[in-house]
């Protein structure tokens, strides 16, 4: 027999608490782990999504996919369901886009471009260290790769040897004094161009969805970035606003793309980066999970 159409259900039926329960359960698709920089390990990312009572968790490492089996050993033993994802830095013009790659189910159409761009990061952090001990900085580059602890290399590693290293005080003095743009350590990224990222993406079987746009994700970007063949835009991030959140969620359904969102977190413990605080509906991984069976078919 068919579920009743909600509208005209009776309130009381148990189809209707079962669907309300699954509107009320959470999900958080921007993650990151040790195995990039975040500070908690794989299992402990989808360990802390089930304390935090989501139904699933997307690692969004950025450039890498090797966290992914770690979390979905964790995952199948707690119930939560992981979804592959990694996130990329791409360029349009002058103007850095991060994309994520969410549902990647063509991991080997994707590593090997990853591992390229995971040496441009070994070669970018070799470069920001040889230039700070051009600046009497007596940081090494084993040092960095030690804050990394076998993740990727990524600038906030670098920020940490300096910490260790009793350089600077904190991440905001290393980036203020050597790190930010246009400072001694600053080394500039090689450039991904956006619709070679979401072909990538495209590529590997996942959908391609601009994170955390806030206010540069005006409806003349989005639909030109929709021209490249985006699938979507992190509505839900705690960069954003509530009126960004309201105007980019009205122009999601108004383009006919889909939702995501998700704390980016990367294992903070309080303060608005926790795991599961964006209160993203497990509705809209129900889209894009539509989306690629529309597009499989």
């Amino acid at each position: 027999m068919s579920a009743p159409d909600r509208g005209i259900a009776n309130p009381g039926s148990a189809w209707d608490r079962d669907r309300a329960a699954l509107d009320a359960l959470y999900v958080d698709l921007h993650a990151h782990s040790t195995a990039s920089d975040g500070s908690a390990s794989p299992t402990r990312v989808v360990e802390a999504a089930g304390a935090a009572g989501l139904g699933a968790i997307a690692l969004t490492d950025h450039d890498t996919v090797a966290g992914i089996e770690e979390a979905r050993v964790a995952g199948a033993r707690l119930g939560i369901r992981v979804v592959i994802g990694c996130e990329l830095s791409a360029h349009e013009g002058s103007h850095e886009i991060h994309l994520l790659a969410l549902h990647v189910n063509r991991v080997d159409r994707l590593a090997p471009r990853l591992a390229e761009f995971q040496q441009q990061r070994v070669d970018r952090a070799h470069e920001m260290v040889r230039r700070l001990n051009a600046r009497g900085v007596g940081l090494t580059f084993e040092a960095v790769l030690a804050a990394a602890g076998g993740g990727v290399v990524g600038r906030p590693h670098v920020a940490r040897a300096l910490i260790d290293g009793k350089y600077v005080f904190d991440a905001r003095e290393a980036f203020d004094r050597y790190l930010g743009t246009g400072r001694p350590g600053y080394v500039p990224k090689p450039q991904l161009l956006v619709r070679d990222a979401i072909a990538m993406t495209h590529d590997a079987g996942a959908l391609a969805i601009w994170a955390h746009p806030a206010k540069e994700g005006t409806r003349a970007a989005v639909t030109r970035l929709m021209q490249l063949g985006l699938d979507g835009v992190e509505v839900r991030h705690p960069s954003h606003t509530s009126d960004d959140i309201q105007r980019l969620a009205c122009l999601v359904s108004e383009l006919g793309m889909v939702p995501s969102g998700g704390s980016d977190w990367h294992g903070a413990t309080d303060g608005y980066r926790t795991l599961g605080n964006m209160n993203v509906p497990s509705s809209w991984l129900e889209q894009q999970d539509a989306r690629l069976a529309r597009r499989a078919a």
